[in-house]
């Protein structure tokens, strides 16, 4: 990749994912987009990642446990942080120092952001399949990281109106703005048959490594986010022995591991996120898995990422198809529309 396109990169970075949400992050990745060493180091950046992320958490992970000025900036790291306005002659710096170890954790590491609150869109979503099918769900996610948005059902949710759903006694509450005229069906969590995951490197939340890994990747002045993350992991704890993880290609083992479930539950496949690190050629093996799979059952397919940034639920049975358009979500969950029922196409 060249550094005219790295630079591109950054800046649509800053403006369209980091204004609004992370400070810090809007102004580094604009100063970076500008700084031809920086963009350099960061060619190093393991194929298909999302470049700015991946630098990004890798200082994080780094400054965790340093005491360089830079950590002054961080509202994760310290209580009053710094203007961010004035952080990149401290990150440059930073980035000088720890080249080598930086280089290393972009080389190796993958973006795999455990987003719970994402599952406050999920959560909807599979009421409306269990609607649909009747029968428990099989959730096979693609992308898992560390498994802990298989665990949608043991959450709680608020969305605005004063109700709670969900796990009545769940640790972990989360709350997302519906946003738009149509509010989804919000009934009893649906049963559970199976919960697999699948990705290239399953994060293990016992390993204090992949823990501060994780934790990295969350940005600096999403404390709630954070707070999130450290409560589902501690779900997590109690519920990893209901988890089947298999760390290889979903796209390439999803037809073996849908040959293992009962017929007498209904496969959902599902990724957040994670599309957009998937090659073209490997998407269209993708859907031809999942129709080769629904030939001879139903399956569904929840995703974003794959043609746009909508969240999308396919239903495939028999040969037949229904596309459906859940509609935009923010990319950490705290909001999402819901469009199911108004814009289907058969």
């Amino acid at each position: 990749m060249t550094v005219d396109s790295l630079s591109e990169r950054f800046r649509s970075f800053s403006l369209n994912e980091c204004r609004g949400s992370s400070r810090l992050y809007e102004c580094l990745a604009e100063e970076i987009a500008n700084d031809a060493e920086v963009l350099v180091m960061s060619e190093h950046a393991n194929p298909g990642q999302p470049i700015p992320n991946l630098l990004l958490g890798a200082v994080h992970y780094l400054l965790q446990d340093s005491q360089h000025p830079l950590k002054q900036f961080y509202p994760s790291l310290t209580a009053n942080p710094a203007m961010p306005e004035k952080a990149f002659p401290w990150f440059k710096d930073f980035c000088r120092i720890h080249e080598k170890g930086i280089k290393q954790l972009i080389t190796k590491k993958l973006v795999q952001t455990n987003e719970v609150r994402r599952c406050a869109y999920l959560y909807p979503v599979f009421c409306h399949i269990y609607q649909q099918s009747g029968r428990p769900l099989s959730l096979i996610e693609l992308g898992c990281s560390a498994g802990l948005q298989l665990l949608w059902d043991k959450y709680a949710y608020r969305y605005g109106n004063g109700l709670m759903v969900g796990n009545a006694n769940a640790r972990l509450v989360l709350s997302s703005e519906v946003r738009g005229d149509r509010l989804p069906l919000l009934r009893k969590s649906p049963p559970v048959a199976e919960r697999i995951g699948i990705d290239l490197h399953i994060s293990n939340l016992d390993d204090p490594v992949d823990y501060a890994w994780l934790k990295a990747l969350i940005w600096p002045e999403h404390q709630t986010r954070r707070t999130a993350f450290e409560r589902a992991a501690y779900q997590y704890e109690n519920e990893a022995a209901h988890l089947e993880l298999i760390e290889g290609n979903g796209v390439e083992l999803l037809e073996h591991v849908a040959a293992g479930i009962s017929y007498e539950s209904t496969i959902c496949v599902f990724h957040t996120h994670v599309a957009n690190q998937i090659p073209a050629e490997e998407k269209r093996k993708l859907l031809n898995r999942i129709k080769h799979i629904s030939e001879k059952r139903e399956i569904f397919h929840i995703y974003n990422n794959m043609y746009d940034r909508l969240l999308h639920l396919d239903r495939h049975s028999a040969g037949k198809e229904t596309h459906g358009t859940v509609g935009s979500t923010d990319g950490h969950g705290s909001w999402f529309e819901w469009r199911l029922g108004q814009q289907e196409k058969h």
